[in-house]
């Protein structure tokens, strides 16, 4: 069900996915609701085919398929948002999850840590703090009389 008010999902400044590559399905949301949670279809699934899609390109695409691996089948990765009462408002939300899960996946690697030491200084402290918690608790045991 393509909007006429969006031209498509706007991921980072990189990628947009348009809407002809989502695909929606409805159906009946479980939990409270009172009659109207047996008649509305609210609970929405938004689907986004990341494999054939041409919004990405190879080292995006590569990023992709490494960092949602388990969340992907076949290539299509599916949000579903049942949180809301109303259709739009679920639809709305499976929207933002799709951007968000998209975009952290798109993200750059950050960098490798670089390993370092403790300084003396910092060793010092620790060692002191020790010292002063032992000599708390010694004196807390009952004499040795």
């Amino acid at each position: 069900m393509p909007a006429a008010h969006r031209s498509g999902l706007r991921v980072d400044s990189r990628v947009t996915i348009p809407e002809s590559e989502l695909t929606w399905r409805f159906s009946r949301s479980s939990g409270p609701g009172g009659q109207g949670v047996n008649t509305t279809d609210s609970r929405v699934e938004l689907m986004w085919d990341a494999a054939s899609s041409a919004v990405l390109s190879p080292l995006l695409r590569e990023r992709l398929f490494d960092r949602l691996r388990g969340r992907l089948a076949a290539g299509v990765l599916t949000i579903t948002a049942s949180e809301h009462r109303a259709q739009k408002q679920n639809r709305d939300a499976a929207r933002a999850r799709l951007a968000k899960v998209v975009a952290d996946a798109l993200a750059p690697p950050s960098p490798p840590r670089r390993a370092t030491k403790p300084s003396r200084g910092s060793k010092e402290r620790r060692l002191t703090a020790k010292k002063q918690r032992t000599d708390v608790k010694r004196l807390r045991r009952r004499p040795l009389d």
